[in-house]
Formats: structure tokens, C-alpha cells, sequence
């Protein structure tokens, strides 16, 4: 492989020296389209970088390969075959340096290579049959340990077999490997400390071939299978609506929800957004409108020339005749009855909250069944906080890749509020916090004049902003929490600057006071997504945050996010 890849190098550098010539009118020429890409994309979270969600096929693919990256022993019959090929390339050598006139040597050495690959081949598969009846038999004795541990009756529960069978699979990994018992000494030695809980569930999710870690994979691929196909609906009638106005895709983006403009010349991003985009090259005046920050008077008024879209329509029209004759081919295909009538918005509603619904349900009962394999593999872990870090640890590493399409189905279903909260946060992001309810000892005296960036709590703003760049339930929540600390800490400092005094005598806001700042701050951070964001956060939290202080964090970001959205109604109805 490496000679391989020196032949390959060379040849890439002699083709670099040829083309070097070649390169300034390659220049001149300007820039080429970019590729067409195959899969539909998002904007990602991560500075408005483009990245497609992946058909759960390729989704699995990468998992597998993943997964594959550990080092295989060989069997024995697999180094016998080694040992034989080293053997026949040593006597290739030893004939080629005989004479002619030497045969009698020739067949004896032949004579000797045969028998000596015989012996490793009768070695190999005795070496093999004794190792698989040692392997039955353990296995047998791990099954039986198992049966011991579940239940000694016969009628078990499809899901308690195949618990089972993990736990099963799980004594016989441990016979092959050894760190499993070091950390079990080590968590035997030290059972209170949490900082080992969470090494260890790091450490055991590093190795793919464990069956918790195959576990988790399976059921993730479950769970982006059922978010895939709604995803892809969504982006089907995105793409039939920016077909249907060509001219005036930003228009009917902007109908859907999508790309709310914001101040400053931001648009909402499409991944924090509802939805995938399009591809790239699919429409490309509507990709035009997202990227962009000019008005859109000004993109309206710059309109594609008849040359443009004609190759557009040739494609078209060729791939309608295509899916014609697919469709006149297969006449068993054709439809018998009337034609379905398509469902009506409220229906379609009603049909993706109860999808959403039956998908949150299967996540709560993946990360039940991950954490009870946990606990069952490590019974150190079954004390209340060493079960809330496992439980923490395992949600971080399973939301990781499937946050992104969960949030697309919940912005879906969360739309209309957050187009009515994306028109309050544009129509009134320059209200000052006194028209909010904020006392004037809770804000500098001077804010109407600070710069841009320099505004009251904009601390608390850019805080709360973090919360897009986190993948998991709870480190949302810790977003959160830190946003209301700040807003706290800002109230105290601004009291008692008006106060002139160091610190105030006593804690510097209560209840009636917060949610108007935190209202002010929601306005201030043009994040209409905080809907989808919240509502995703109250499924997915554990019962016992949302009784203490993060549950109260949480509910007081929905309350100011509803006040927000009341004042666009309030003034409609003016």
C-alpha cells in the first residue's frame, strides 16, 4: 500500500508539472460552478456552515466504519496460512539459486515444503476445533449466569430476552478483556466519585466492539431512520413551493418561516431553522435570498435571464419524460381507485405532532434501555448520583448525532409561534427596557446611548446564544441556568450602581422583576428557535432538573418567550 501510494504521488506531481501551464488560463476563465451536491443541505449551527443530513443508510455506513477501526486477532487457521506463505516464498528463493543439474535436492525440498504445510494446516484445525468447543462451553456457562441473573422462569418478555442476551454478550467481552475489572476495582475503591462515572462511560463508549456501544449505534440508526423520512417531506414541499414561485422564493420562504429577516442584515438560519434546504444547484435564486444579506427589494429586482432557464426546463422536461416511461412500464403500479386528496395543514399538523410524539417516546425508551444495560454491566454505577452521571453521560453521547433532524421535526411543528416571536423580535428589538416592565434601577441610566453590542444584560444575551452550539439536552439546560446567573449578577451590579453603594444589602431582583429582564434579553437575542429549542428541552430533561433550579430557569424562558410573542399580537390588534 505505501509503494502504492509513493506510484500515485509521483504520478499526480508529473500530471501538477504538465498541467502547470495550463493554470493561468484556467484562471482567466473565472470561477467554475460548484458541484452539484446530492444530498439536501442545511445550515448547520456552527457558523452557518453548509452540511447535509445523511440518508440513514450512509448514517449507518459511517457507524460501521467507525466501528471497524479496531485491530482483529487472527484465528488460528489464519496463521497457519501465513506461516504457509512465508514458508512456500523461502523455498521459491532456495530453487532458484539450485543448479539445473541439481533435481534430486529440488524434489526433496518440495517434498519437505508439503509436509511441513500439511502439519501447520492438521496443527491450525485442531488448534481451531479445540478453541470453538473452549468458546461454547464458556458461552453455555456465560448464558446460564445470565439466565441466573434475569429470572429462572421460562416466559420472559421479548425485551427481557434480549436483554438477556446483551448481558450475555457482555460477561463473554469481559472474559476477553481486562479494563472492564479495572474499573470495576476502581469504582469498588472510590464509589463516590462522579468524575470516575464519567471517565468510565467515555471510556467504554470508546470501544466500538462492546456490545453497550453496539447497542447505542443500533438504536440511534433506529431513531434517524424515523426522523429522516419527515425531514425529507419537509424538504419535498419546500422545494415545491420555491418551484412554484421562481421569482419570488424569498417570499415564500419567508411565508413558511424559514428565513425571518433579522436586525442588522441576519437571517434566521435554516438548520437552527425548520428544515433542510434544497440542494445548491436545485434553485438557485432561493439559496441567493438565504445567503445573502441584501434586502429583498433589492433581490426581487434582479431577474433571471430566458438563457438561464432554459436548460433548467430542458431538464425538467427530459426527466418527466424519464419518470413517463418508468411509469407506462409497470402498469401494476397504476392506481386503482380515486386519487388520495391531499391533506389539509391542520391535518398535516396533527399527523407530524403525533409522529413527534411516537419518536420521543422511542428515544425515552432507548435511553431507559442503555442505562439499565449500563448498570447492569457495572453495579457500582447503582447508587442515585453515580446514576444521574451515567444517565447524563449516555444522553450526551447519544443526542450528539441526532439533535440536528429531532430539532427540524419540532421547529416544523412549532412554526407558527416562531414566525409570530421572529416578526415581535423584528418589530420591537430597538424597545428599551422600561417599556418592558424593567424597573430603572435595574438598567444603567445611560443605555440609550451605548453602542451596538454594549446594550443592558447583553452579557446574558450572548450567554444564552451558546445554547445553539450544544448537541445535548442537559447542556442546554446549563446554558440556561448560566443566562439567568448573569441577568441576576447585572441586576445586582446596575442596583447598586444607582445606589452608590458596593453591593446591595440584599439580593437585587425577585421573581416580579426577572421575567421582564429576561423578556428584554429573549428580544435582544433574535432567537426565535428558543420555542423548538424549549419545548424539545421539557420532553427530554429528567424529572428531578425540572423541580429545582434548572426547571425554573426553563419555565421562566417560556414565559418571556410567550410574553415576546404576545407583543407582536398586541400590536396587530392596535
Amino acid at each position: 500500500m505505501l509503494k502504492l501510494a509513493e506510484q500515485c504521488l509521483e504520478r499526480a506531481k508529473s500530471s501538477a508539472a504538465v498541467l502547470g501551464n495550463v493554470k493561468p488560463a484556467a484562471h482567466e476563465r473565472g470561477p467554475s460552478p460548484a458541484p452539484i451536491s446530492r444530498h439536501r443541505r442545511v445550515f448547520s449551527d456552527e457558523g452557518g456552515k453548509l452540511s447535509p443530513f445523511l440518508p440513514p443508510e450512509i448514517f449507518q455506513k459511517l457507524q460501521i466504519t467507525k466501528a471497524q477501526g479496531t485491530k482483529k486477532e487472527l484465528t488460528p487457521l489464519e496463521e497457519a496460512s501465513l506461516q504457509n506463505q512465508k514458508l512456500r516464498a523461502a523455498y521459491e528463493a532456495r530453487v532458484a539459486r539450485l543448479n539445473p543439474s541439481q533435481a534430486v535436492q529440488k524434489t526433496s525440498l518440495t517434498l519437505s515444503l508439503q509436509r511441513q504445510m500439511m502439519e501447520n494446516l492438521v496443527i491450525a484445525k485442531a488448534r481451531e476445533e479445540t478453541l470453538q468447543r473452549k468458546m461454547e462451553e464458556r458461552r453455555l456457562r456465560l448464558q446460564e449466569a445470565a439466565n441466573r441473573r434475569f429470572s429462572s422462569s421460562i416466559a420472559l418478555t421479548p425485551e427481557e430476552q434480549e436483554q438477556r442476551a446483551l448481558y450475555a454478550a457482555i460477561l463473554e467481552y469481559e472474559q476477553d478483556h481486562e479494563w472492564p475489572r479495572l474499573w470495576k476495582a476502581k469504582l469498588k475503591k472510590n464509589p463516590t466519585d462522579l468524575a470516575l462515572v464519567s471517565g468510565l462511560i467515555s471510556h467504554l463508549l470508546s470501544f466500538p466492539e462492546h456490545p453497550i456501544a453496539q447497542l447505542l449505534k443500533t438504536l440511534q440508526h433506529v431513531i434517524y431512520s424515523r426522523l429522516y423520512p419527515i425531514v425529507s417531506q419537509n424538504l419535498a414541499d419546500l422545494s415545491t413551493a420555491s418551484r412554484t414561485s421562481r421569482g419570488f422564493s424569498s417570499l415564500s420562504l419567508d411565508a413558511e418561516g424559514l428565513l425571518t429577516p433579522a436586525p442588522g442584515g441576519r437571517r434566521l438560519r435554516s438548520s437552527q431553522s425548520l428544515y433542510c434546504m434544497a440542494s445548491v444547484q436545485e434553485n438557485k435564486v432561493n439559496l441567493r435570498h438565504s445567503l445573502s444579506t441584501t434586502p429583498l427589494s433589492e433581490d426581487l429586482g434582479t431577474e433571471s435571464s430566458p438563457q438561464d432557464e432554459a436548460p433548467a426546463r430542458l431538464a425538467d422536461r427530459e426527466s418527466s419524460f424519464e419518470d413517463l416511461e418508468r411509469f407506462l412500464a409497470a402498469p401494476e403500479s397504476w392506481p386503482t381507485g380515486p386519487p388520495a386528496e391531499p391533506l389539509a395543514p391542520a391535518e398535516k399538523k396533527a399527523s407530524l405532532r403525533e409522529q413527534l410524539k411516537a419518536i420521543v417516546k422511542d428515544i425515552h425508551n432507548s435511553v431507559d434501555r442503555l442505562l439499565s444495560l449500563t448498570l447492569l454491566a457495572f453495579e457500582g454505577l447503582n447508587t442515585a448520583s453515580s446514576k444521574d452521571q451515567c444517565l447524563a453521560r449516555i444522553e450526551e453521547a447519544f443526542f450528539s448525532p441526532l439533535w440536528a433532524p429531532l430539532l427540524a421535526v419540532y421547529r416544523r411543528v412549532y412554526q407558527a409561534r416562531e414566525v409570530a416571536l421572529s416578526r415581535s423580535m423584528e418589530r420591537h428589538r430597538n424597545m428599551p427596557p422600561s417599556e418592558l416592565g424593567v424597573s430603572a434601577n435595574l438598567f444603567p441610566q445611560g443605555s440609550k446611548g451605548h453602542a451596538a453590542g454594549s446594550y443592558p444584560y447583553s452579557t446574558a444575551v450572548q450567554e444564552l446564544g451558546l445554547i445553539l452550539l450544544e448537541s445535548c439536552p442537559q447542556r442546554k439546560l446549563e446554558c440556561i441556568v448560566r443566562a439567568l446567573r448573569v441577568i441576576c449578577e447585572c441586576a445586582e451590579e446596575y442596583c447598586a450602581a444607582h445606589e452608590s453603594r458596593p453591593q446591595p444589602a440584599s439580593a437585587a431582583i425577585g421573581a416580579d422583576d426577572l421575567l421582564p429582564i429576561l423578556s428584554y434579553v429573549v428580544l435582544k437575542s433574535n432567537l426565535p428557535q428558543l420555542v423548538a429549542e424549549c419545548a424539545a428541552l421539557e420532553e427530554f430533561i429528567h424529572e428531578g432538573y425540572l423541580i429545582g433550579e434548572e426547571g425554573y430557569c426553563l419555565t421562566s424562558l417560556q414565559s418571556a418567550l410567550a410574553y415576546v410573542e404576545a407583543l407582536h399580537r398586541g400590536a396587530m390588534v392596535k
